[in-house]
């Protein structure tokens, strides 16, 4: 499949997400949160010191932002940001991507060593925060957990294990609780980082080392894959009637690079299975 550019001009992309008829992404190295509309104009709507990354929305509509290097939630009001659940008690190193779910509990995955200053991966947690912004350790022994999806019925929460090669699983209670680990998709090869979830249960992962961005279901058969000439990042289904899946891509990770060369872009095709669940 051919991509197609959206815009460009982007330090580094990260948490995409398909809202009210627009894409929403929060450009880390750049420290801002934009929303880009079909055309690829680009709208700033927060601005994050501490680095932005994953996204998500409270049932009241207001924005959820997290600050990555201060291991904060913050949310928007209509006064500006304000801090919305601190995990810097729980969090072992950079907090990194979310996910909210209907009823506004969110998953929050962080780095939990320092990966930028060459450190060796060490497993960390998934903290989970309950509508209310208390967070709590969801889930333990997981190596760079990073971007999540919950499935439409709310039952089922999936986490991308960037350094385990691995899409984890956990059934989701009505009370939050994660339980029943388990391997859903092992993805030798890959390095799972952004994720989404397709309406007949197949999951796109952005892959960076790979360059790619596949499409895998339960089990870990490959179904899709689209190559893409730089790393990619992250990656959301949206668009009028969610076939289109959007990547976000870099030529690579490093804060100072990102933030010289700008050149990370959103790249969009067509696919044949609309998104579901969440984000």
């Amino acid at each position: 499949m051919k991509t197609e550019l959206l815009t460009d001009g982007l330090c580094f992309g990260e948490g995409p997400r398909w809202h009210e008829g627009a894409l929403w992404l929060s450009d880390m190295h750049a420290h801002v949160v934009y929303r880009i509309d079909a055309q690829g104009h680009k709208t700033t709507m927060a601005e994050v010191p501490n680095r932005p990354s994953g996204l998500g929305w409270l049932p009241d509509g207001r924005l959820l932002i997290v600050s990555m290097i201060d291991k904060q939630i913050l949310v928007q009001n209509p006064d500006g940001l304000t801090l919305w659940s601190d995990l810097s008690e729980l969090a072992r190193y950079h907090c990194n991507d979310m996910v909210v779910d209907a009823e506004g509990q969110a998953w929050v995955g962080n780095f939990g060593f320092d990966l930028q200053g060459g450190a060796e991966p060490i497993p960390t947690e998934l903290i989970r925060v309950d509508a209310a912004g208390h967070p709590t350790i969801a889930a333990t022994d997981l190596l760079f957990p990073n971007g999540s999806v919950i499935t439409p019925d709310g039952k089922t929460l999936i986490v991308a294990e960037t350094f385990g090669a691995a899409l984890t699983a956990f059934d989701l209670s009505p009370q939050g609780t994660l339980e029943n680990r388990r391997i859903w998709a092992s993805l030798e090869g890959a390095v799972p980082d952004g994720i989404c979830l397709d309406a007949a249960g197949g999951i796109w992962v952005a892959s960076p080392t790979s360059h790619e961005c596949l499409r895998v279901i339960e089990g870990g058969q490959v179904t899709d894959r689209i190559t893409v000439e730089d790393q990619a990042f992250a990656c959301m289904l949206g668009g009028d009637d969610g076939r289109r899946l959007f990547i976000l891509t870099a030529p690579d990770g490093d804060p100072a690079n990102c933030a010289a060369a700008k050149a990370g872009k959103v790249l969009y095709v067509d696919v044949d299975v609309e998104g579901a669940g969440w984000p």
